[in-house]
């Protein structure tokens, strides 16, 4: 994951860097929704074996196609230093460097908080009654949004303002968990979870399109990595959160708390870092 975030500048032109970013994201929630569907249709179609050598194939075009990429070396990559004083400097990096370090810590709070993925089970057996088959659309929900932002984004990318959108939609996100926490009706709950998943689309874009520009070529495994752990720690943590706080107030008031709480990240940001608010590129 970091060493493809850190190609992607190497290989696109910087005024075309948004655009490829896009796409990069997209693809990505097209395979990440696509995927398991495919599998379980030919699993279901052809049996295990063809299924797997698929697999097997599609890999190996990936492979193909990444050992075809000729050497890119960053400039400033050739450095004498220790592994201990790499990690270290990656830190640095981040924590000097307001913007990025602004964005990883609004992404890693506001899933933290807003994750509602976890209680899915729950809400389509008890609160929405539809069973399995209720949970694999809630469940596929979120992608479905993201994945049409994305097309979107590809024909209309956001022009300026791009820091005010982010903070936006990480609101609206929060706001669009409410809804599903407080709703009682299936395609409510569903309408809800796929704006949340359009919204958190356009917030990602922005904050992978921010990390990128506000990158050096040098530092940018680095930083990659770092969000790397963020990204990861905020889902697991998060699915744990819903888990205790849903042990102590109860299913729906934890999920209605966690949006909340992401919106009030959002609006604290807005006010008490105007730079990552009117931040352009």
């Amino acid at each position: 994951g970091p060493t493809t975030f850190a190609m992607v500048t190497q290989l696109i032109p910087r005024d075309k860097l948004p655009s490829a970013i896009t796409w990069h994201s997209g693809s990505w929630q097209v395979a990440a929704v696509a995927g398991p569907a495919l599998a379980g249709l030919l699993y279901g179609k052809t049996g295990l074996g063809f299924t797997s050598w698929s697999m097997v194939f599609g890999m190996s075009v990936a492979l193909g196609g990444a050992f075809l990429i000729g050497p890119k070396p960053a400039e400033g990559a050739q450095r004498e230093e220790t592994i201990l004083e790499s990690v270290r400097q990656g830190f640095r990096f981040v924590w000097r460097t307001k913007e990025v370090f602004s964005v990883m810590a609004l992404d890693l709070v506001a899933v933290f908080f807003g994750g509602a993925t976890a209680l899915l089970p729950y809400f389509a057996d008890e609160v929405l009654q539809r069973g399995p088959e209720g949970l694999g659309i809630l469940r596929a929900a979120p992608g479905m949004g993201a994945i049409l932002v994305m097309l979107w984004q590809t024909l209309h990318p956001l022009k300026r303002n791009q820091g005010r959108w982010m903070l936006l939609s990480v609101a609206g996100f929060g706001a669009c968990i409410v809804v599903f926490g407080l709703s009682g009706m299936f395609w409510l709950s569903f309408a809800a979870l796929f704006m949340s998943g359009a919204l958190d689309g356009i917030s990602v874009l922005v904050r992978s399109t921010i990390l990128q520009m506000r990158t050096p070529d040098g530092m940018r495994g680095r930083v990659a990595s770092l969000n790397s752990i963020f990204i990861m720690s905020s889902n697991e943590l998060g699915a744990f959160e819903s888990g205790f706080a849903a042990k102590l107030m109860g299913v729906v008031p934890s999920v209605v708390f966690g949006g909340c709480m992401s919106v009030a990240v959002a609006a604290f940001t807005w006010l008490r870092m105007p730079r990552l608010r009117r931040m352009q590129y």
